[in-house]
């Protein structure tokens, strides 16, 4: 059996640290399958502002300090809350930047998710994010971009969670040669790469959702409104549908209250929610830990034990796109 040493560098906001391992510990687990052992090591950065209830939750987590002085087969880097207007300014900008350097030298292959992708390409490449004129928020259909390692087996359509303000544009990514994996239908890049010494894997959708993540994303956005701490009413999560949201809304526009939120009917519309999109962002995690699995099989070439890989793996060029005339070495 292969054995991945992964590590998961959780910056996000302290009400969904513990709620973002649970969702890439389960992802993980379902996409490794009975072929791979993945030991998955939390970290974070400490340069995100912190209240007492994240510190507390991140006291169980390596110190930063443990993950730059070791190497690791691969990383997943997630984002957090912006707090200032260019990604730049962040305090943990300086932290982000050196995360960047350290996963190039140091892994196989990095994953950076949603903000984090958006922190790394404006790094790398200068590449900066364009507002959308109304978030994009919901569950969208998306279609694979040739023939690329991360979908291989995957459907026709993959079903991904979106839940983000701002997005990078296709002709600026390929400009500076990155490689579309899946894009949706009004041309919305979702997942897309770049090779360096690490092979660079960005999602600005969030494959490792479960159920009801933007559920509770919308009640949480909704209670802001409702605090007047944003002066837009949410729009419904794309893919959901509840007719009592239609009244909830009407009732917060006219009577603009915090404790309204009480009555949102969260609870009827749970019962109808299933993850359509688990099946497609197993296969996608799974065809990256196969990737994995495989460069560390060419790195140790005196363990035998680590050099085979899954069946049905099918080797890749550089930017990860799969080449039928090449098989990996079992």
């Amino acid at each position: 059996m292969a054995a991945l040493d992964i590590g998961l560098v959780n910056n996000m906001p302290d009400a969904a640290l513990e709620a973002t391992e649970r969702q890439f510990v389960t992802l993980l687990n379902e996409a490794a399958g009975n072929d791979i052992t993945v030991r998955l090591t939390f970290y974070a950065l400490p340069s995100v502002p912190r209240t007492e209830l994240g510190r507390r939750e991140l006291t169980s987590y390596s110190g930063i300090g443990d993950l730059w002085s070791r190497s690791l087969d691969g990383i997943i880097v997630t984002g957090t809350e912006p707090l200032a207007a260019n990604l730049n300014d962040e305090p943990y900008w300086s932290d982000l930047t050196q995360l960047v350097e350290w996963a190039e030298q140091n892994t196989s292959s990095a994953v950076w998710s949603c903000l984090a992708a958006h922190a790394a390409v404006l790094y790398m490449d200068g590449i900066r994010r364009c507002r959308f004129s109304e978030k994009r928020f919901g569950i969208f259909e998306h279609l694979p971009v040739g023939d690329h390692f991360l979908t291989a087996g995957a459907p026709s359509r993959l079903r991904i969670p979106h839940s983000r303000w701002n997005d990078l544009q296709e002709d600026e990514l390929k400009a500076a040669d990155y490689a579309i994996v899946t894009r949706s239908e009004d041309g919305c890049v979702d997942a897309f790469v770049k090779r360096r010494k690490s092979l660079f894997v960005f999602f600005q959708g969030h494959p490792e959702y479960e159920a009801e993540t933007l559920l509770l994303e919308y009640r949480r956005d909704i209670k802001r409104f409702l605090r007047r701490e944003s002066d837009v009413y949410p729009p419904v999560p794309n893919g959901y549908s509840n007719p009592a949201w239609a009244d909830f809304q009407e009732q917060a526009l006219s009577d603009r209250r915090e404790e309204l939120i009480g009555a949102f009917p969260g609870a009827l519309a749970s019962g109808g929610i299933a993850n359509t999109w688990r099946k497609d962002a197993v296969r996608i995690y799974h065809n990256w830990l196969l990737y994995l699995v495989e460069q560390k099989g060419r790195t140790i070439q005196a363990q035998p034990e680590c050099t085979s890989v899954p069946s049905g793996f099918r080797g890749a060029d550089s930017f990860g796109r799969i080449n039928p005339s090449r098989k990996v070495r079992q």
